[in-house]
Formats: structure tokens, C-alpha cells, sequence
């Protein structure tokens, strides 16, 4: 059933027109219920944006300094406050959505219907392995004698957030491909019983890198997904794989935009000519996120205990005429892969934390 979003839940998800993707990224990760509600300055309705609006403007090249204006829709549907919950569930039934903003005669927003279900994710039968086996030499001396994934994050070890996040999403089965330390992790996690999943353990006698120890994951026949085991994110695991599927890909890596601001001015020159100057430019590359969906098929081209990355895969996946695609992922991300990060991952949790305990 819905229920009606009230008093500042839903006016947290409201955005004036002429924001920014940025602002609009921001406001979706704020009010955590994965719509943007788009009004002029009076709060009138004018469109909404999701998380797959995000996504693909992204893939059309757009920046997130971009304004908003060719992401919105702008034919969403509203439904007026006196129409009946029966009419509500019939709506988002028939038209597969699971937000539905109330307006008044003047289109003015005053509430917003959410699909119960949403919060509540149904099991998944695919498999989610974590590449835990890694050295944290980065880490030192954090990792001098405990595993990286274990390093503890507003009081939990980064694995456990990881299995969390994707329990939450319906992953009820892990594998963890562990080596270094590895009987610290096993200790810790066990079957996975404790978390209500099931837990099982890839032992690399070697260091195999970020995709090599797949060559030891036996597959269930269904797409599955890869994740590093230092990396904390807000990712939805499930949409990665519906995105991967939908697009018919082999494999699928998450990747985020990254922006650097050149510090000097750029003198644009042909020989000793000069043709032209750019101030302090901004470039912007997408980067690897370190999650993955991937088909089964592709564990045929990994090589049998040898070291092998991922972007080896990709590439390997390329010769063979493969399909091999990105999602640009816009969600909290961090690489903990250094002792600054490790002290940033603890300070961005503790917030979150904090601010979700007092909602």
C-alpha cells in the first residue's frame, strides 16, 4: 500500500527550476526517497527528476554543472489531495512508479504518495563477491595487523557496511575472496548468519588482483556483482544489475564523474604560433568506481591463477567483440585506499549517522 509522505520528508525532495544537476544530486542523496520535485519560486509543480533521469543525462555527456532543464520530466503524473487511496494504488500499478506528488487547483505541491514496498527489497537469487584479499599496504600501519576490510568505520568494519547496504538492496548471497589475514575476516563474518545471509569464502593462495580470483567463483548462471573491498557507497546494487541486463552488456563498471581544475593558465599553441588561451580549464574523465555487474560469460577469458585486474578484463572483453558498458553512478562513493581517506570515510559516516537518527 502507499501511504502519504508528510510534513517535512517530502519538502525535503523539493528543488527550484534553474538548479543544477549538482543540486539536484544533492537534494535526491538529502532526502533519501529517490525523487527531485521540481517547482518555481510559489512551490507549482513542474516536473520531477529520478535517479535513472540522473543517469542518463550523464550518459548524454551532460555535466552536473549542467541546469536541470533537459532532465526534468515534465509530464509526470500528480494526482489532486481528494482522490482515493484505491485510485492512487491503481495509478502507480498501471504506470510502474512508485512516487506520486499531490497538487492543489493550482498545481501547488502539498504532499507526495511513496510506494510502501519500495523500502522493503525483494531477495535476489545473484551472487555479490567482494574482493577482500588485498595487502593495504596504502594503509599502514592500520592494516599492519588487521585486513583492510576490517578497518572499522563509525564502529563498524568497511565489509560489514558493504554487506549491509547490499542486504538492504536483496543480496543474500556473498562470496568473499580473501587472503590476506584471512582467518581474521572469516572469524568475523562466519557464514553470514548473524547479518540473515549466506557468506562463502574464495582463498587465493596468491595475489590474483581485483578480477583474478574469479577464476575460483563457481556461477549460478546469473549476472553477478563485483564490488572492492574498500570502497563505501550508496550505489543501489540491484539497479546496477537491472541496468546491466536491460543493455544486454557482458560487463558493466560503475564509474564516476571526476572533475580537476587546471591551477595555471593554458596556452593553446601550434608550433611557436599561439592559437589560443583557456583560463584555469576544468577537465572532467569518468573513473573507475571499483564495482561491477558481470555475466558469466566473461569468467571463461579470466586465466586460471594468474594476476588479472579488472581493467584487463574489460580489455580482454573488448578484443573478443564483447559488450562491455559504463553507469555513471552519482551516490556517495569513497575509495578508502589511503590513511586520509580512511579518516574521511569515518567523518562522512559519523554524519550520516547522526543526521539519520534524527529524522
Amino acid at each position: 500500500m502507499p501511504t502519504t509522505i508528510q510534513s517535512v520528508s517530502w519538502r525535503s525532495a523539493l528543488l527550484l527550476d534553474g538548479a543544477t544537476i549538482e543540486d539536484a544530486i544533492t537534494r535526491l542523496n538529502e532526502a533519501a526517497i529517490q525523487i527531485v520535485i521540481v517547482v518555481n519560486s510559489d512551490e507549482i509543480f513542474i516536473g520531477t527528476i529520478t535517479d535513472g533521469d540522473i543517469r542518463r543525462a550523464l550518459l548524454r555527456g551532460l555535466s552536473v554543472k549542467d541546469k536541470i532543464d533537459s532532465v526534468f520530466s515534465r509530464s509526470a503524473l500528480v494526482v489532486p489531495p481528494d482522490i482515493g487511496s484505491e485510485s492512487v494504488i491503481q495509478l502507480m500499478r498501471a504506470n510502474r512508479i512508485h512516487h506520486l506528488p499531490v497538487v492543489d487547483e493550482y498545481r501547488k505541491v502539498i504532499g507526495l504518495y511513496l510506494w510502501d514496498g519500495l523500502s522493503t527489497a525483494e531477495e535476489r537469487k545473484n551472487t555479490l563477491v567482494v574482493m577482500a584479499g588485498g595487502l593495504g599496504t596504502r594503509m599502514h600501519p592500520h592494516t599492519e595487523n588487521c585486513p583492510k576490510p576490517l578497518l572499522p568505520v563509525a564502529g563498524k568494519p568497511i565489509l560489514e557496511h558493504i554487506i549491509e547496504r547490499a542486504r538492504a538492496d536483496g543480496f543474500v548471497h556473498f562470496v568473499l575472496s580473501v587472503r590476506y589475514l584471512a582467518k581474521m575476516i572469516e572469524d568475523y563474518f562466519g557464514d553470514g548468519s548473524k547479518w540473515g545471509v549466506k557468506i562463502e569464502y574464495l582463498h587465493e593462495e596468491e595475489p590474483l588482483g581485483t578480477a583474478g580470483p574469479l577464476s575460483l567463483f563457481e556461477s549460478n548462471g546469473l549476472p553477478f556483482i563485483v564490488t572492492n573491498g574498500d570502497v563505501l557507497t550508496d550505489i543501489k546494487y540491484g539497479e546496477l544489475l537491472e541496468f546491466h541486463s536491460r543493455n544486454q552488456a557482458q560487463a558493466t563498471m560503475a564509474v564516476r564523474m571526476y572533475e580537476w581544475q587546471h591551477p595555471f593558465g593554458v596556452v593553446h599553441t601550434e608550433g611557436i604560433n599561439i592559437v589560443g588561451f583557456e583560463e584555469k580549464p576544468v577537465y572532467r574523465s569518468h573513473v573507475n568506481a571499483g564495482v561491477y555487474a558481470l555475466s558469466p560469460s566473461v569468467l571463461s577469458l579470466i586465466p586460471k591463477n594468474l594476476r588479472c585486474d579488472m581493467p584487463t578484463l574489460f580489455e580482454l572483453l573488448r578484443d573478443q567483440a564483447g559488450r562491455a558498458i559504463v553507469y555513471p553512478m552519482h551516490e556517495p562513493w569513497l575509495d578508502v585506499g589511503r590513511p586520509a581517506d580512511y579518516v574521511e570515510a569515518g567523518k562522512t559516516l559519523a554524519l550520516q549517522t547522526l543526521k539519520n537518527g534524527r529524522k
